[in-house]
């Protein structure tokens, strides 16, 4: 007899608990600020708040994109968010394919253990070593730059390299960490397949492509639609620390342009339409890549 509602909550309450603070954070910070949204379609005042503030339709929605600068910043993110899904994606990837080579257990996991190190220092942390690393008169790369021969560079003042540094310093935090659920997709593939592909005399890199690659393809296809999802949710605090006036051509990105206008200047309902279409933007991605996904493979997430 299959229990009752009631019976599977009180069989399950340990498990429920366990997921509680998951529950509430997205309550909390996921869907509580979705009612905000509506002050996109107002003339909002915070003195006035929602019952008093004008109703004014599309208006800012219409004045972003009549504004000149919207073409720049909506490039800027598209632009630095699809460098770091095609460099950054792969890196994971590529990491957890080398680690599950290495046969020395101790070796193995001090490899592990660096990697993983980046991704829990802080942005602000991250961002001030950047800053001495590049800095053109007390950095590193920059005083080996000038051993060569060559005049030293202000990267952080050039906006030709902000892109660079920053894909790279987010594959630099973020690929260790991320190997993980790669790592764990691989320790699911049955060993049978590389005996199979060894005896048929399959070398290293072949039982690679053949049988680990193929073994993990699912999580990758299900990573990359996430993936695709956060192309246009660039971290605002790495790239508001790394920005300056120098390098706004190709480091001013939305969630920046919305904190000056939003925050600094108090255009509430200008700066929340900004947001809210970036995330549709967002949605028709993760919707249409998963569509292409179900309708030309076997892996969807829904």
């Amino acid at each position: 007899m299959k229990p009752s509602i009631i019976g599977q909550l009180k069989r399950d309450r340990i498990f429920l608990l366990l997921l509680a603070p998951v529950l509430v954070y997205y309550v909390l910070f996921k869907y509580v600020p979705m009612f905000g949204i509506v002050i996109s379609f107002m003339d909002y005042n915070l003195f006035k708040g929602l019952a008093g503030s004008p109703w004014v339709g599309l208006k800012y929605y219409r004045q972003f994109f009549e504004n000149r600068d919207a073409f720049v910043i909506i490039k800027n993110t598209v632009l630095l968010g699809g460098y770091k899904l095609l460099f950054g994606f792969p890196a994971p990837i590529i990491l957890a394919l080398m680690l599950n080579e290495l046969k020395g257990k101790i070796f193995k996991r001090f490899v592990q253990s660096v990697s993983y190190l980046p991704y829990f220092l802080s942005t602000v942390v991250v961002s001030s070593m950047i800053v001495m690393l590049l800095s053109p008169s007390t950095g590193w790369l920059n005083h080996m730059i000038q051993r060569m021969g060559f005049p030293a560079i202000n990267f952080l003042q050039e906006a030709e390299w902000f892109r660079t540094i920053y894909v790279s310093s987010e594959i630099w935090q973020q690929a260790g960490w991320s190997s993980i659920i790669f790592l764990a997709a691989i320790t699911t593939i049955d060993p049978q397949l590389y005996e199979a592909a060894t005896v048929d005399g399959a070398g290293r890199l072949k039982q690679i492509w053949h049988v680990t690659l193929p073994g993990i393809a699912t999580t990758v296809v299900i990573m990359f639609i996430l993936q695709i999802g956060q192309v246009l949710e660039i971290g605002f605090e790495k790239v508001f620390l790394l920005s300056n006036v120098a390098t706004y051509d190709t480091s001013d990105i939305i969630s920046t342009y919305v904190y000056r206008v939003g925050l600094l200047q108090g255009g509430y309902s200008y700066g929340t339409a900004i947001d809210l279409f970036m995330g549709v933007i967002g949605f028709v991605l993760v919707y249409a890549s998963n569509k292409l996904s179900r309708r030309y493979g076997e892996t969807s997430l829904w």
